[in-house]
């Protein structure tokens, strides 16, 4: 069975003060599209019990999965026996997938033990994977050259117009797109803000939003299979 690694943040402020974390949604919905299939372990900067953005189990209150990853005791079990990011060998896994909210961004692009965990898995082979905020975890990771895995790659993930929507923008060091695409990274993007966008370019597999998580997860399973 293939071997995935969730990567949560452990940032529980913004930069105005807010409280932050990881977004639900975003987890949930690919657990379980995932989980029947392969085995989940799940990792952040500080370890055990990552904190949650409590705005999105407010905003998703009405959402099934939402509901039942927060209760269900076997993702319990994993979030209390989560990992450090010093604590993972790259080779333990196929795959490694970055759950957005603004948390990831306060802390993960700074992170050097988390920018040479992507730069191992990817230059082991293996698959990158990251929804909305999550790309953000992603823009120090390196192949093997010493390049961006973003250079000359397809990619999406939290566009500047939906951060101007959201009103978010003054809470995070830098916008996704923007930094991304100085990277050398190609961001595509949903005809509307908050629709579905997944972007699969060979290794790297981007969502742009919360709306976009599931499919992630299917583009990730498919990649696995």
């Amino acid at each position: 069975m293939p071997s995935v690694l969730f990567v949560y943040t452990s940032a529980n402020k913004t930069l105005t003060g807010g409280q932050t974390g990881w977004y639900l949604p975003e987890a949930a919905h690919p657990y379980y599209v995932l989980a029947p299939h392969v085995d989940i372990d799940f990792a952040a900067p500080a370890g055990p019990n990552p904190p949650v953005d409590e705005g999105s189990i407010k905003a998703f209150e009405k959402d099934e999965e939402s509901v039942k990853f927060m209760n269900d005791e076997t993702v319990k079990s994993k979030f209390a026996k989560a990992k450090k990011l010093s604590e993972v060998n790259a080779k333990d896994y196929d795959a490694i997938f970055y759950v957005g909210g603004h948390g990831p961004v306060i802390d993960l692009p700074f992170d050097d033990v988390n920018s040479k965990l992507i730069s191992d898995v990817w230059q082991n082979g293996k698959i990158v994977s990251a929804v909305c905020h999550g790309p953000a975890a992603l823009i120090n990771g390196v192949d093997a050259d010493g390049k961006s895995i973003f250079a000359g790659r397809k990619f999406t993930g939290f566009s500047n117009k939906e951060e101007e929507l959201s009103g978010g923008g003054k809470s995070i060091p830098f916008l996704l797109e923007d930094k991304i695409i100085g990277l050398g990274g190609k961001f595509e993007k949903a005809a509307e803000p908050w629709g579905v966008k997944v972007i699969v370019d060979g290794r790297l597999i981007t969502g742009q939003n919360p709306a976009s998580a599931q499919a992630v997860g299917e583009a990730l399973l498919k990649a696995l299979q």
